[in-house]
């Protein structure tokens, strides 16, 4: 009977102990890239003029259009892999929070068009390469000049 007893009021204390959990809920807004704009925390994307495509910063991919239609991929499409995300411009939006960037395309193509380069921009870190080795925000793949040197251009709060 002692030990029914016991057992009744560890389980009681285990319920009443457990309803006073406190709930934490984590929600991962994603890293930017090492070759991302300092400054922009709470961009979701980039517009890239120069490959007319997005970076999606949440889902660490590339958006670009094939053959009409909008793709994802973890990688630049091949047409770009010598292409240097670190001295190239990102449009950085701030102003846009759906999954689909893309739907404003021509404005953005319109607006910032090839070769476009507003505010210099730093970029959040340097290049891996010779002498730094840091490649944990790494997203472009190896698409470096080789040169070592991170030196990127302006920032646009569009």
């Amino acid at each position: 009977m002692k030990l029914l007893k016991n057992l009744f009021i560890g389980i009681l204390f285990l319920t009443i102990s457990s309803s006073h959990a406190q709930v934490s809920v984590n929600v991962n807004i994603g890293t930017p890239p090492a070759w991302g704009p300092t400054g922009h925390t709470d961009a979701r994307y980039y517009y890239l003029p120069d490959l007319q495509m997005y970076y999606d910063i949440n889902a660490s991919s590339y958006l670009y259009q094939n053959n009409g239609k909008w793709l994802r991929s973890r990688n630049l499409p091949k047409a770009y892999r010598n292409y240097d995300l670190y001295n190239g411009y990102k449009v950085v939006l701030n102003n846009y929070r759906g999954n689909t960037p893309y739907d404003n395309f021509n404005t953005h193509r319109e607006k910032y068009g090839k070769g476009y380069r507003g505010e210099p921009q730093q970029t959040i870190g340097q290049r891996p390469g010779k002498g730094y080795g840091d490649k944990n925000h790494d997203h472009d793949d190896g698409h470096r000049d080789g040169d070592g040197h991170g030196n990127g251009h302006g920032h646009d709060k569009h």
